[in-house]
Protein backbone atom coordinates (compact mmCIF):
# COMPACT_ATOMS: atom_id res chain seq x y z
CA UNK A 1 0.00 0.00 0.00
CA UNK A 2 1.42 2.76 -1.12
CA UNK A 3 1.76 5.43 2.21
CA UNK A 4 4.00 7.96 3.62
CA UNK A 5 6.60 5.57 5.69
CA UNK A 6 8.96 8.68 7.00
CA UNK A 7 7.86 7.82 10.46
CA UNK A 8 8.75 4.64 10.46
CA UNK A 9 11.75 3.00 11.80
CA UNK A 10 14.58 1.04 9.66
CA UNK A 11 15.81 -2.36 9.92
CA UNK A 12 13.48 -4.77 12.27
CA UNK A 13 12.02 -2.06 14.12
CA UNK A 14 10.00 -0.71 10.66
CA UNK A 15 10.11 -4.66 9.44
CA UNK A 16 7.66 -4.86 12.87
CA UNK A 17 5.44 -2.04 12.11
CA UNK A 18 4.67 -3.16 8.62
CA UNK A 19 3.94 -6.37 9.86
CA UNK A 20 1.42 -4.62 12.65
CA UNK A 21 0.46 -2.78 9.95
CA UNK A 22 -0.45 -6.24 7.83
CA UNK A 23 -1.57 -7.26 10.44
CA UNK A 24 -4.73 -5.19 10.96
CA UNK A 25 -5.53 -5.03 7.12
CA UNK A 26 -5.78 -8.54 7.75
CA UNK A 27 -7.85 -8.29 10.42
CA UNK A 28 -10.38 -5.91 8.33
CA UNK A 29 -10.10 -7.31 5.13
CA UNK A 30 -11.32 -10.60 6.16
CA UNK A 31 -14.07 -8.87 8.47
CA UNK A 32 -15.36 -6.87 5.02
CA UNK A 33 -15.01 -10.52 2.87
CA UNK A 34 -17.25 -11.94 5.33
CA UNK A 35 -19.76 -9.43 5.31
CA UNK A 36 -20.03 -9.55 1.76
CA UNK A 37 -20.30 -12.78 0.94
CA UNK A 38 -22.31 -14.45 4.01
CA UNK A 39 -24.60 -15.67 1.89
CA UNK A 40 -22.69 -16.65 -0.71
CA UNK A 41 -22.13 -20.44 0.92
CA UNK A 42 -18.24 -19.86 0.43
CA UNK A 43 -16.25 -22.75 2.79
CA UNK A 44 -13.63 -21.11 5.06
CA UNK A 45 -10.94 -22.22 2.89
CA UNK A 46 -11.82 -20.21 0.02
CA UNK A 47 -12.31 -17.35 2.04
CA UNK A 48 -9.40 -17.48 4.39
CA UNK A 49 -7.30 -17.60 0.75
CA UNK A 50 -9.24 -14.82 -0.86
CA UNK A 51 -8.64 -12.16 2.47
CA UNK A 52 -5.00 -13.36 2.45
CA UNK A 53 -4.43 -12.73 -1.27
CA UNK A 54 -6.15 -9.12 -0.58
CA UNK A 55 -4.65 -8.43 2.61
CA UNK A 56 -1.16 -9.44 0.77
CA UNK A 57 -1.96 -7.06 -2.02
CA UNK A 58 -2.68 -3.86 0.20
CA UNK A 59 -0.54 -4.25 3.41
CA UNK A 60 2.76 -5.13 0.70
CA UNK A 61 1.89 -4.41 -2.40
CA UNK A 62 4.52 -1.50 -2.83
CA UNK A 63 7.18 -3.18 -1.00
CA UNK A 64 6.77 -6.22 -3.03
CA UNK A 65 6.67 -4.25 -6.40
CA UNK A 66 10.09 -2.85 -5.16
CA UNK A 67 11.65 -6.01 -4.26
CA UNK A 68 10.71 -7.35 -7.53
CA UNK A 69 11.52 -3.89 -9.68
CA UNK A 70 14.91 -4.11 -8.42
CA UNK A 71 15.85 -7.88 -8.87
CA UNK A 72 14.52 -8.00 -12.56
CA UNK A 73 14.00 -4.62 -13.90
CA UNK A 74 17.72 -3.68 -15.72
CA UNK A 75 18.99 -0.94 -14.60
CA UNK A 76 21.40 0.78 -17.42
CA UNK A 77 23.00 3.58 -15.58
CA UNK A 78 23.93 4.11 -12.21
CA UNK A 79 22.22 7.89 -11.77
CA UNK A 80 18.63 5.74 -12.40
CA UNK A 81 19.60 2.95 -9.34
CA UNK A 82 20.51 6.13 -7.22
CA UNK A 83 17.42 7.39 -8.07
CA UNK A 84 15.17 4.58 -7.70
CA UNK A 85 17.05 3.26 -4.31
CA UNK A 86 16.26 7.31 -3.17
CA UNK A 87 12.31 6.55 -3.81
CA UNK A 88 12.47 3.38 -1.24
CA UNK A 89 11.87 3.99 2.64
CA UNK A 90 14.79 1.84 3.77
CA UNK A 91 15.82 -0.06 1.04
CA UNK A 92 18.31 -2.39 2.99
CA UNK A 93 15.84 -4.42 4.81
CA UNK A 94 13.30 -4.49 1.79
CA UNK A 95 12.90 -8.11 2.11
CA UNK A 96 12.81 -8.12 5.91
CA UNK A 97 9.59 -5.90 5.66
CA UNK A 98 7.92 -8.13 2.83
CA UNK A 99 8.18 -11.16 5.23
CA UNK A 100 6.77 -9.40 8.08
CA UNK A 101 4.28 -8.50 5.88
CA UNK A 102 3.67 -11.46 4.83
CA UNK A 103 3.47 -13.02 8.19
CA UNK A 104 1.20 -10.21 9.54
CA UNK A 105 -1.17 -10.44 6.92
CA UNK A 106 -1.58 -14.34 7.75
CA UNK A 107 -1.95 -13.85 10.91
CA UNK A 108 -4.32 -10.76 10.86
CA UNK A 109 -6.62 -13.53 8.57
CA UNK A 110 -6.25 -15.57 10.85
CA UNK A 111 -7.32 -13.82 13.76
CA UNK A 112 -10.03 -12.35 11.62
CA UNK A 113 -11.31 -15.53 11.19
CA UNK A 114 -11.33 -16.75 14.87
CA UNK A 115 -13.02 -13.20 15.80
CA UNK A 116 -16.02 -13.32 12.72
CA UNK A 117 -17.07 -16.47 11.59
CA UNK A 118 -17.22 -17.78 15.52
CA UNK A 119 -13.98 -20.00 15.62
CA UNK A 120 -13.06 -18.41 18.71
CA UNK A 121 -16.46 -19.14 20.61
CA UNK A 122 -16.08 -22.25 19.41
CA UNK A 123 -12.44 -22.81 21.17
CA UNK A 124 -12.97 -21.40 24.30
CA UNK A 125 -16.06 -23.98 24.28
CA UNK A 126 -14.16 -26.69 23.62
CA UNK A 127 -11.84 -26.05 26.30
CA UNK A 128 -14.41 -25.35 29.05
CA UNK A 129 -16.00 -28.97 28.88
CA UNK A 130 -13.68 -31.87 30.10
Amino acid sequence: MPYDRSWMGYGIVGALETGGIALVVGIVVYGLLRAFARGSGWSHGKELAVAYAFAVVLSAGQDLWDLFYFNMAPLQSLTLLKLKLAAVHDPDAIGLRVFFEFVGALLGVCIGWAMFSGGLKKLFASLRQP
